[in-house]
């Protein structure tokens, strides 16, 4: 069983090197456990003030109501859904994170997997490995003349819009809490982009007003023959409803980084063969929650993060 830590920043999971070596450059103390499992991660942080941490455990309110010491969770990536971001305000414990570190890696991600719909790349490959030489069956479609609709305009959304500028396609965007003011995008309501969109790309954070946002209802008022790109969190599309979509002739073509389950040695039968059913698709591509994790995105995360905590610490010092 590790021991409590006595260094200022307990870090529980993995980070680039360059975090550590920013960390002690400023003088934080720091005590870095990447291997530590979650039963032992209480005992090691509930005498630190600053916790990095990546999705190793789920700050809930049983967890964080138990840390007195603590000041500020920093987490290593984008969303902070393994976090009670209610409970940790009410406790005044700051929350940092680096969405500013892969938001280019998501974006080029959505962008091949657009592609790889677009142009029925994965599909074509299987047939080639299985010496099927099929060309009119994998005739593609272009992106340039389409309408893609971006919902959620933060960091990701709004640089896969960037990216999309060159594609000549036309780019609308929503986003419930920022708004929309950018060159590459043009700003519509919610029902407006649904209506509209040849394309569909979520970039929206998994709160409670995002869960199953995605499901029979929303679909239903999609273009037909439109496609879906999911790249946030795998709970914003119920994916059952989209596979009914798939196989009603509603939805040409799904591609997503996520799934509501991603454990898969504790998958259901009935999510098994959700995947299975969606995966028999020639217009589905699923890859396994990598869309920002690159070797640049790697780094760039903890850089961010450690210049967050360090401008974190500099003002509780001047405080």
């Amino acid at each position: 069983m590790h021991q409590s830590s006595s260094a200022y920043v307990a870090i529980i999971d993995d980070f680039h090197p360059i975090f550590l070596e920013r960390l002690g450059q400023y003088g934080i103390s720091y005590d870095y456990n990447p291997e530590i499992t979650p039963a032992e991660v209480f005992e090691f942080i509930k005498d630190a003030v600053v916790v990095a941490v990546r999705s190793k455990v789920n700050f809930d309110a049983g967890l964080l109501g138990r840390l007195p010491h603590l000041k500020c969770l920093a987490r290593g990536g984008a969303g902070m859904d393994n976090i009670d971001e209610e409970v940790a305000k009410a406790k005044g414990i700051t929350l940092l994170n680096a969405p500013e570190g892969n938001r280019d890696a998501v974006a080029e991600h959505a962008i091949g997997l657009l592609l790889g719909l677009s142009k029925r790349i994965t599909s074509a490959h299987i047939e080639v490995s299985r010496f099927v030489w099929r060309r009119e069956a994998n005739r593609g479609w272009e992106i340039g003349g389409k309408t893609v609709g971006i919902i959620g305009f933060g960091n990701t959304g709004s640089a896969f819009a960037k990216k999309l500028s060159g594609f000549g396609c036309r780019v609308i965007a929503y986003d419930k809490y920022a708004g929309v003011n950018s060159p590459y995008a043009e700003a519509v309501d919610m029902g407006e982009l649904i209506g509209q969109s040849d394309v569909v790309s979520m970039h929206v954070p998994l709160n409670q007003s995002t869960r199953g946002m995605v499901n029979a209802d929303f679909i239903s008022r999609m273009k037909d023959q439109s496609v879906l790109i999911n790249t946030s969190r795998g709970a914003i599309v119920n994916t059952a409803d989209v596979l009914s979509g798939i196989t009603g002739g509603k939805i040409k073509g799904f591609a997503t980084d996520v799934l509501e389950n991603e454990d898969f040695g504790r998958l259901s039968e009935n999510e098994k063969k959700i995947i299975s059913d969606l995966c028999l698709s020639n217009q589905v591509i699923i890859t396994p929650h990598v869309a920002g994790w690159s070797v640049e995105s790697y780094e760039r995360i903890a850089t961010v993060l450690s210049e967050k905590i360090i401008s974190f610490t500099t003002n509780i010092k001047n405080i």
